[in-house]
């Protein structure tokens, strides 16, 4: 059976839709699974044994559509479920599914506060997308697959980081998901004598950079490192599978290191939690600051907060009690 597994961005999201193709390549008979994505994610996924080839949006959705019919799919699973997804399965003609995206939910609680959302992680809306197939949730987790040659050994950092260190990962899309410059130097104090490395894209390094200037002129600082833009993402995957513990915002690299079971800190600003986006299973603890009556007030985030403020972020104690006392999972 050949199936076509729809996501288009982004990080995040992709790794999330992980325990999905191992379970159509593993539980479907005779599956063959594709992924359709954007050019930017096909390094994410070519690694994936569980996926047999990646189709790329190039050029224009009809080219896509064209490369797409040519492969003649037995069912595709709409794993994006929005306008560019929808004209995709028309055209194709073939059985589908989609998963719920929870959009009235999701405005509800965004525009007034008013949460209907179900206590249902994001991975088992997508799961229950498959279920026609006859799909089940195999309680592996997410999956994260390093290609050879880009793990980053340990013997290659600075000594002190070959005992332990804490990642802490310090950017995501938008603003009001990151922690402002002063958070995120107090954060890494409260870490200190441990080691740090600071992850991210190159867009993060000067911000990194300020941190480890403020870590220097500390009474007793903490061995700290800048890999934001140093590292490729399967290159900081690695240093996140490495790491004693992982601190994240609500991005990316806080899924990758749920693929790899690791401790997380997940630390939340503008988003929240409930809409099913929080670690995958592993242990982790939960940094947000509640009862602000205007959180969330987006699903995704903003450059600025719209009220001003900040609170959502200013607020936090950033309190990392590490190992995490039985963490949820």
């Amino acid at each position: 059976m050949k199936i076509l597994v729809l996501r288009f961005s982004s990080i995040g999201d992709i790794v999330l839709t992980t325990p999905v193709v191992r379970a159509l390549a593993q539980q479907v008979p005779g599956a063959e699974v594709h992924f359709a994505t954007k050019p930017g994610y096909r390094g994410l996924l070519e690694p994936n044994p569980h996926i047999a080839k990646v189709h790329c949006l190039t050029g224009s959705l009809g080219e896509l559509v064209q490369q797409l019919q040519a492969e003649r799919f037995d069912y595709v699973i709409d794993l994006h479920n929005n306008l560019r997804t929808r004209i995709i399965k028309l055209r194709l003609g073939v059985k589908s599914s989609s998963f719920d995206k929870l959009n009235w939910q999701k405005w509800l609680l965004v525009n007034f506060k008013i949460d209907r959302l179900p206590r249902v992680h994001i991975v088992q809306r997508y799961l229950a997308a498959a279920a026609p197939l006859g799909v089940q949730d195999d309680g592996q987790g997410l999956d994260y697959f390093i290609p050879a040659g880009q793990e980053v050994a340990l013997a290659t950092l600075p000594a002190p980081f070959r005992n332990g260190y804490a990642a802490v990962a310090i950017g995501a899309q938008h603003a009001t998901k990151r922690l402002p410059l002063d958070k995120l130097v107090e954060l890494c104090r409260k870490l200190a004598p441990r080691p740090i490395v600071l992850l991210g894209g190159p867009e993060d390094a000067a911000v990194a950079e300020a941190v480890i200037d403020a870590m220097h002129r500390a009474v007793e600082p903490s061995p700290i490192e800048n890999g934001c833009g140093r590292y490729s993402l399967h290159q900081s995957a690695s240093l996140l599978r490495q790491a004693a513990f992982v601190v994240s915002h609500d991005t990316g690299l806080m899924h990758i290191a749920a693929a790899f079971s690791k401790q997380i800190f997940s630390v939340w600003g503008n988003t929240v939690p409930e809409f099913g986006m929080y670690p995958y299973r592993t242990e982790y603890q939960t940094l947000e600051v509640k009862g602000l009556n205007c959180r969330p007030c987006s699903k995704i985030g903003f450059d600025k907060c719209p009220q001003g403020h900040f609170k959502c972020m200013r607020d936090q104690k950033v309190d990392l009690n590490w190992p995490i006392p039985g963490g949820g999972r």
